[in-house]
């Protein structure tokens, strides 16, 4: 057996045979299937890497259409570019490649790819925290380096079925979009899914975000993989007596302003979640949209600080580095406690 490969990265594994434990469904695994079909539905799709097929899970699209994937090799600004020549030809290429390693490629994003509106997409795998990989690997900065481009769509899943849905929407983009999951398991279907029935990706509307749950006194924006967190702090809010709005937010660029402006009328505050830096990141852009549309209202960011965050556990560094559910409460208790005082002032 050629264990080269598998130890590069895994989990749990068998000492004696090297055969890694079986467990849930990942994000690259995710992605790799509904490529599949995206695949036999549209002859146009094509698969781009940059000698991360493993790792991004494309050794699992290559199988079904050998003539429709290209490895590059260690050269992500030849991946760009390659994608961007695809496009012009009729082509939907799309660019499978780590959060942290995209980062290589900037420029030809920029040039090659946004500026002549290009339909390239970008899947991002490793978005986010990357704990057993370290500062090297974590993909903290791509919503900073990739929302001040003009003609980009950025797009964050909750769960297997968005991603399926975001992969599906942009195919009907003129441009170029980008979609970020982070490393490992995945939801595998909405809450209100039946489970009877296999999803079937559907366009979403571009920059369009989905209200869970209407509230009044807080409006919780849980971005992709942060959702979860999202969901505890509404519990929470919930039992302490506030009513929460729990937003699965699925763009980041185009934000859905409607539902900020909506939101920001009835509110003490917003929160947001997102597994990336605080700089430049989902949280910046609602404050930025918020000040636009002279909404002054505050912004509780949760999100990682402006350092290289080390390597560990992904629980335990949420916890150092204030990535948490008892953060977001203990910014928000003077915010409620001060609307409370000025709703007594007012009766």
């Amino acid at each position: 057996m050629d264990l080269t490969k598998k130890f590069h990265g895994l989990g749990p594994y068998d000492p004696e045979t090297g055969t890694t434990k079986p467990g849930e469904l990942t994000y690259s695994e995710a992605f790799a299937n509904t490529l599949v079909e995206l695949a036999n539905q549209d002859p146009r799709v094509v698969a781009i890497t940059a000698a991360m097929p493993n790792g991004t899970g494309l050794d699992h699209f290559r199988p079904h259409h050998p003539n429709r994937y290209f490895d590059v090799g260690i050269a992500e600004e030849h991946a760009v570019i390659f994608a961007a020549g695809m496009a012009t030809r009729g082509f939907r290429p799309v660019c499978a490649i780590y959060s942290t390693f995209l980062q290589r490629a900037f420029d030809p994003i920029v040039h090659d790819v946004a500026l002549q509106e290009l339909p390239v997409l970008f899947c991002m795998d490793r978005a986010g925290l990357s704990g057993d990989d370290g500062p090297t690997h974590h993909g903290l900065f791509d919503i900073a380096y990739l929302r001040s481009i003009p003609n980009m769509t950025i797009m964050a899943p909750s769960n297997a079925d968005e991603l399926a849905d975001m992969m599906r929407t942009s195919l009907d983009l003129p441009g170029p979009s980008t979609i970020r999951y982070p490393r490992g398991a995945v939801p595998i279907r909405a809450a209100n899914a039946d489970p009877s029935q296999k999803h079937q990706p559907q366009p979403l509307p571009v920059g369009k975000a989905q209200i869970l749950s209407d509230g009044s006194d807080v409006a919780i924006l849980g971005l992709g993989n942060m959702m979860p967190l999202a969901e505890e702090l509404a519990q929470r809010l919930s039992r302490e007596g506030f009513s929460a709005a729990l937003i699965d937010p699925r763009f980041v660029k185009p934000l859905d302003r409607e539902m900020l402006a909506k939101f920001a009328n009835r509110v003490a505050a917003f929160v947001t979640f997102e597994d990336h830096a605080k700089t430049g990141g989902f949280g910046s852009a609602v404050m930025e949209a918020l000040d636009e549309m002279d909404c002054h209202i505050p912004v509780v960011r949760i999100g990682w600080p402006d350092q290289f965050i080390e390597h560990g556990k992904v629980d335990a560094l949420r916890q150092k580095h204030g990535v948490s559910v008892d953060e977001a409460w203990s910014q928000l208790v003077p915010l409620l406690a001060s609307r409370k005082r000025r709703a007594l002032v007012a009766s």
